[in-house]
């Protein structure tokens, strides 16, 4: 039974426990009896893949293979999907000391051409990405033959009751493109079988156990590993983190009506990255948008208010014209928080629409940049939204949405809205959610401990709380700390660096309590 229920339909609490409890049980058919055991639809025999490794035509240093595994694992003899997967080789093959698993976050994040991670476990580990199901060069997810049929608004938010009408029918436009076209994996896309396939692969390359690096929702598919699967949990790291019950169902029966996005509470992240860059801003000379005697929220919130009003009319560096709206101020602050090394393009962004938005003639318009996250070539946006409304309980009613962002944004302005409307379609998903997601439980005894990795400063995708509850949410976790703002703490650290060296070559974790510094602030030039 599906956990996709219209707000319309709420009944008593009891009734909502039960309806949640039934969407919960697992599907016993067939199974073996270690899956059994563990209460839950593993891989149920199914085959393992050959992987022929080749040269990758497009990265060199990287081997490329396709594996093959079950549209669904209730039938594993049954219909197959192709798995693309890349392999960056240890360096000293000679001495090397196993495999690591990658998967960069999205979802509907590329993954087969995966980084080193640190030098030093490029030196002693393979390092294996893929791209998931439904992703990239993997079987792929398509709903729409003109890509003007729907999604058109999935990086935005609406402020006005008429554009709220447009986001609200475009999204169900293109729900009913991808009911129509995209074929039986469209109800197959959850996490859990993303981690059953992993399951697979981890077999494929001959490994007992599983090593994994995975941020942002790549955090949530190793939490849903280390459970579906916690006898094969080797060192599994998981950075900038989401927590599971969050994404899936909610703490308490009533959450299930709430939109997910809603329920991981980004914004209080976002917010409190904004809080840290405004703080460093403030004290240093280097940052555009300071200005002394002034408090930097003030004059952020006063700048918003303005564009609420009046755009403002700018550049882009190609030469374009355009405006910066109050979406577009948002969306680009939020992006710029993602790495506390994006601080001065974020002071410069702020700065330049402070002073044109004020009263009187602002002159020529400015050239600006907007701060925009990292471009994802091939990606579809129905690729990430499958996994999102395949995994979650959400409400089934569109409407509903408006009154999430707003108390959302009660804790971070205009973050609440972005965040609260990425998970808008759901509400008209085919079919609601993949009936073999996984939705715990989360306190499985693992083989060995998970490394979990939050910035306490300020995560604007997955609040540092996340991180903190999911180390003590899973059965035997230990967390890390990063004192910065920023998604992330892999790249930006050598302590951090140093403890995943430490973790992945020898199973030691950090002491209790650690809390590393970045290896440069936010205005310092890079090295």
């Amino acid at each position: 039974m599906s956990s996709r229920i219209a707000v319309s339909a709420r009944g008593t609490t009891v009734l909502i426990a039960a309806l949640i409890a039934s969407s919960l049980t697992p599907f016993a058919a067939g199974r073996s009896e270690a899956e059994r055991v563990a209460g839950a639809l593993r891989t149920g025999g199914a085959d393992v893949p050959a992987l022929h490794w080749e040269p990758c035509a497009d990265s060199p240093g990287h081997e490329c293979a396709t594996a093959e595994v079950p549209l669904s694992y209730r039938d594993p003899a049954g219909q197959r999907i192709s798995l693309a997967v890349g392999k960056l080789p240890a360096v000293d093959q000679e001495h090397k000391l196993g495999t690591i698993f990658y998967n960069p976050g999205g979802p509907g994040g590329i993954g087969r051409i995966a980084p080193e991670l640190t030098p030093e476990l490029h030196e002693r580990f393979d390092i294996v990405g893929f791209d998931p199901r439904g992703v990239g060069e993997s079987t792929g997810l398509s709903c729409f033959t003109d890509s003007a049929d729907g999604f058109q608004h999935e990086n935005t938010f609406p402020v006005t009751s008429e554009q709220e009408r447009v986001q609200v029918e475009d999204a169900a436009r293109g729900v009913e493109r991808c009911e129509r076209n995209a074929g039986p994996l469209l109800r197959h896309t959850s996490t859990a079988n993303v981690a059953r396939d992993l399951d697979l692969l981890r077999r494929a390359v001959g490994e007992d156990r599983l090593d994994y690096y995975g941020i942002s929702y790549g955090s949530h598919l190793g939490a849903v590993y280390a459970n579906l699967f916690p006898e094969r949990v080797g060192s599994v790291a998981i950075d900038g983190v989401l927590d599971p019950i969050e994404w899936t169902t909610g703490y308490r029966p009533e959450e299930a009506f709430h939109p997910f996005s809603y329920r991981l509470g980004a914004e209080k992240g976002a917010q409190s990255a904004l809080h840290s860059f405004l703080d460093v801003c403030a004290a240093d000379e280097r940052c555009a948008f300071r200005e002394p005697g002034v408090e930097l929220l003030d004059k952020y919130n006063a700048l918003l208010d303005r564009l609420l009003v009046r755009p403002v009319a700018v550049i882009s560096p190609g030469g374009a014209p355009m405006e910066i709206t109050y979406q577009v101020a948002v969306r680009g602050t939020l992006s710029a928080l993602h790495t506390a090394e994006s601080a001065p393009k974020l002071g410069e962004f702020l700065q330049l629409l402070h002073e044109h938005s004020l009263p009187g003639d602002p002159g020529a318009p400015p050239v600006v940049e907007v701060p925009e996250p990292p471009k994802r070539p091939g990606r579809k946006p129905e690729q990430g939204l499958s996994v999102k409304c395949n995994d979650s309980s959400n409400p089934g009613d569109p409407w509903v949405w408006s009154e999430y962002a707003r108390r959302a944004d009660e804790a971070g302005r205009g973050f609440g809205s972005y965040w609260t409307y990425a998970s808008l379609a759901c509400a008209d998903w085919p079919g609601g959610s993949d009936p073999d997601r996984y939705t715990g439980p989360w306190d499985r005894e693992t083989a060995e401990p998970v490394l979990v990795i939050g910035n306490r400063q300020g995560d604007p995708s997955t609040p540092y709380e996340d991180a903190r509850t999911t180390s003590e949410l899973l059965s035997d976790a230990r967390l890390l700390t990063l004192d910065t703002f920023g998604h992330g703490a892999r790249g930006k650290s050598s302590c951090i660096d140093g403890a995943l060296n430490a973790y992945f070559t020898d199973g030691a974790l950090p002491a209790e309590g650690t809390v590393c510094l970045p290896d440069r602030g936010p205005f310092d030039p890079a090295p």
